[in-house]
């Protein structure tokens, strides 16, 4: 039987990184995966293989055609006949996945780790080793990492299958839908229906909460609902949907919206309504691993579980459901293993939507910050105001600091506008090491750069911003 320090079960991020991070420690690892994408074996998991990597594939490709339709006439370049070619998109985002999960598999034979192909299933426990059945071959390891990941959430209205898609099948599409569903206003919905929108699909969003994107600060959800609003989704609020029915030809959806019933019928129907942790198939009742009410695995805060040497991360013990968050979790887990002082700051996670414009933000809102009863201080700056955000051509949006009123610490940054998962970087750091506007004010940014927004917002907050 072979032996090993350290066995992750999951290949995706929180996976694949937690096991990188122990091999460079010394630790002797292996990691088992299920996950497969065309019929083959395939690491990184549902981001790399059929969520975050190819999705934002397909957005930087919609982009550039609409780019090509409406943008680019302003800066003297015209262009006629231009046409959608979705095989030539899908052979691209192909490649883009190829090119990353088959970095990890080089990755894992650079550091020695062992990469065992099919499920991995806890079986019992041997001293202080555990035994792991994985793919069919009982394997001992002492610390077992559980980093299965999540699955997509059902409505259980409307299974997946046909025409009803979730985010691996609404990037698969062959053809651009004539008129497309969305369930869910979240990352996921807001992104996919980005995606086709722009490609040529009528796309009509249906949200069950009763306001838009309501995690994020109001200043900008307002914003972004205009703007998404502008380039044609067609968004409904509060909606209860009561009935949903596919044929051959497409998926009628019944749904109430202020107490009216209306019927909508729809070629594709994308269902985004959040995640669920992915547990199916680990032995969770057979070695009596705990989950919660909802199914994640407990964990302390060092990712104990309640069984001796195993552990879990990512997706499947909840929070912030997020690659990047996986990964720190990883990598502070697998340091944690080697006696070191493994940490995640949970307070400054950033969050990232991917459409036009791009939405970011971290740590507190406006109204987290007063109803935690702070007081605080706010910047606020237009890129309309940015030279460079003018040469682009895209002056959408805005960055948005807050900061506490005595101390003047960092408590939150928002962001919509171009390029804003880039620049969200520089406030999360100086986040992290506990600064202040002044701080973010004080830093020297290139001229001109998108970056100088986010140095005008940080002086706004004492309302000093020199350039507005």
């Amino acid at each position: 039987m072979d032996s090993y320090d350290v066995l992750v079960i999951g290949g995706g991020p929180a996976g694949y990184v937690a096991a990188i991070r122990a091999a460079q420690l010394g630790f002797k690892t292996a990691c088992v995966d299920a996950f497969e994408r065309n019929g083959k074996a395939s690491l990184g998991g549902t981001c790399l293989n059929v969520g975050c990597i190819p999705s934002k594939a397909m957005l930087d490709s919609s982009e550039k055609f609409e780019m090509l339709q409406h943008d680019f006439a302003e800066h003297g370049i015209n262009v006629q006949g231009a046409s959608v070619d979705v095989a030539q998109m899908l052979k691209r985002q192909s490649g883009v996945v190829d090119k990353l999960t088959g970095g990890v598999a080089f990755l894992f034979r650079k550091n020695k780790i062992t990469s065992i192909h099919g499920l991995g299933r806890l079986v019992r426990q041997d001293g202080d080793a555990w035994i792991v059945d994985a793919a069919g071959t009982e394997v001992k390891a002492k610390h077992v990492i559980v980093a299965t990941g999540s699955s997509p959430r059902a409505l259980p209205l409307a299974p997946f299958g046909g025409h009803i898609v979730e985010n691996s099948g609404a990037l698969t599409f062959t053809e651009v839908p004539g008129k497309l569903g969305v369930i869910g206003a979240g990352v996921i919905g807001l992104e996919l229906g980005s995606v086709w929108r722009r490609l040529g699909a009528q796309v009509t969003v249906l949200e069950a909460l009763p306001g838009f994107l309501m995690a994020a600060d109001d200043a900008i959800a307002k914003e972004g609902l205009k703007l998404f609003q502008k380039q044609g989704l067609d968004f409904h609020f509060g909606v209860n949907i009561s009935k949903v029915e596919q044929d051959d030809s497409g998926v009628s959806v019944t749904y109430t919206e202020q107490d009216q019933e209306v019927t909508a019928r729809f070629d594709k129907l994308i269902v985004s309504i959040g995640r669920v942790p992915h547990t199916q198939g680990l032995g969770a009742d057979a070695v009596g691993l705990a989950l919660d009410e909802r199914g994640f695995v407990k964990v302390d805060h060092h990712y104990r579980t309640n069984l001796p040497g195993v552990y879990a991360i990512g997706d499947v013990i909840g929070g912030a459901m997020l690659a990047h968050k996986a990964e720190e979790e990883g990598v502070a887990l697998a340091e944690m293993l080697a006696g070191q002082a493994g940490h995640v700051n949970y307070d400054v996670i950033p969050w990232v939507i991917y459409t036009s414009p791009e939405i970011a933000w971290a740590g507190l809102t406006e109204k987290q910050a007063r109803e935690k009863g702070l007081s605080i201080k706010t910047g606020q700056f237009p890129f309309s105001a940015n030279g460079r955000a003018l040469g682009h051509g895209d002056t959408r949006g805005f960055a948005k600091i807050i900061a506490d009123a005595q101390t003047d610490k960092l408590l939150g940054v928002h962001m919509i506008g171009g390029g804003v998962s880039e620049l969200i970087g520089e406030v999360v750091a100086i986040m992290e090491f506990g600064g202040s506007s002044e701080d973010l004010a004080r830093t020297v940014h290139a001229h001109p750069t998108l970056s100088e927004v986010v140095k005008e917002a940080a002086l706004a907050t004492d309302k000093r911003a020199l350039h507005m």
